[in-house]
């Protein structure tokens, strides 16, 4: 009867005091939070029950597993102690990350509600708060993976070894991976600089598009048509590029037309200033129309316009174009560039020179009509 008794409390045992402790866990943290509402830091530390249970789980077992008596058991006393410590390694691993994670939301959430009216400032902290988590996460991970490794007693041989040649190896991969830790110096220097944030609005390479992503050692840019555009982040550390959301995310756009002299400047001045007064892409602070270029043929008129971002400068400019346009088309079509025609006279017909073709003479001028062309086809 003991046989059987003393695996089933100590197995279950384990498991009923993991389960009763998960429980009560959440249960405070459920309270905290009914509490205290202006943090969500009690909320988001609920997402850390599985691993907390599951550490606690572990270390039961780890420290009670030789006592079931079971045959199978105490044949594989070493695997099975070694096998819960490395559960118990990656749990606490995993239960660190949870909190610490949940610490750095919570403060992020708090400072963006703080500062919701300064969207350039969030997104600079989103940033950085992105990269603290990545750094967080590889830190803890790679001594996670230490820790377990050290559990092999032949692994701890070959570590004495490891670390008598430490120097070398540093160097070599230094040297092999020059390029993988230059991104990552880049990225914090990203993160930290502020040269660049989420959300952001950046031209590279000539493609227009928004800071998606940003990790240790890429960066990520999503194009106006929904494509992504991954790129090192060393690339801007060492190149420049356009930042158009830095120091304010407000716009100036210039729409270009190209008129007869005989265009109406004032009217158009005019209404310009009516299709922006019904575009909701104009933010009101700036408009202006001019001419600002003249060729023998045609004028050039700039029209000026402004907005808070560069979507709605993007709305308004082509809502300027269309509609310019379009109302030049039905008002003043004479205002619409134009090609000049005239007769052309041909040379008489003794000054006219023979034309030839693949080395063979065609016929002269003499032979041809002599009737004027005029141009039109």
């Amino acid at each position: 009867m003991e046989s059987v008794l003393r695996p089933l409390i100590v197995l279950g045992g384990s498991v009923v005091i993991t389960l009763a402790a998960g429980w009560f866990f959440d249960f405070l943290l459920r309270r905290a939070d009914a509490r205290h509402h202006e943090t969500p830091l009690w909320g988001l530390l609920r997402r850390c029950r599985i691993p907390f249970q599951l550490v606690m789980c572990a270390a039961l077992l780890r420290g009670t597993y030789a006592r079931t008596g079971l045959g199978p058991v105490q044949d594989h006393r070493v695997g099975i102690g070694r096998l819960l410590t490395l559960v118990l390694i990656g749990a606490s691993a995993w239960l660190v990350v949870r909190i610490a994670i949940a610490i750095v939301d919570s403060v992020y959430a708090r400072y963006a509600a703080a500062h919701n009216r300064d969207p350039a400032r969030v997104r600079r902290v989103r940033t950085q708060v992105t990269l603290i988590q990545r750094v967080v996460i590889a830190v803890v991970t790679i001594l996670a993976v230490a820790a377990m490794l050290l559990t092999f007693p032949e692994m701890q041989a070959v570590g004495t070894s490891m670390l008598a040649s430490a120097g070398l190896v540093g160097i070599v991969a230094g040297v092999a991976a020059q390029s993988t830790l230059g991104n990552l110096f880049a990225g914090l220097q990203i993160a930290f600089g502020d040269m660049v944030r989420i959300g952001d609005t950046v031209v590279v390479d000539g493609e227009w598009g928004t800071i998606e992503e940003i990790t240790l050692t890429f960066l990520a840019v999503r194009t106006w048509d929904e494509r992504r555009i991954t790129m090192p982040v060393s690339y801007f550390t060492g190149k420049p590029f356009e930042n158009w959301s830095r120091g304010g995310a407000q716009m100036t756009g210039s729409v270009f037309f190209h008129l007869d002299h005989s265009a109406p400047i004032e009217a158009m001045r005019d209404k310009l200033r009516d299709i922006l007064g019904e575009c909701a892409a104009w933010d009101g602070r700036n408009w202006s129309l001019a001419v600002t270029d003249t060729t023998p043929t045609t004028i050039q008129v700039r029209a000026v316009v402004t907005a808070k971002d560069a979507d709605d400068i993007w709305t308004a400019r082509c809502a300027v174009r269309e509609q310019l346009i379009g109302w030049l088309r039905d008002h003043h079509p004479y205002a619409l560039p134009r090609v000049a025609t005239a007769p052309a006279a041909l040379p008489p017909g003794d000054a006219w020179p023979s034309m030839t073709l693949n080395g063979r003479e065609e016929k002269t001028a003499s032979s041809w009509n002599r009737t004027p062309r005029t141009g039109r086809g």
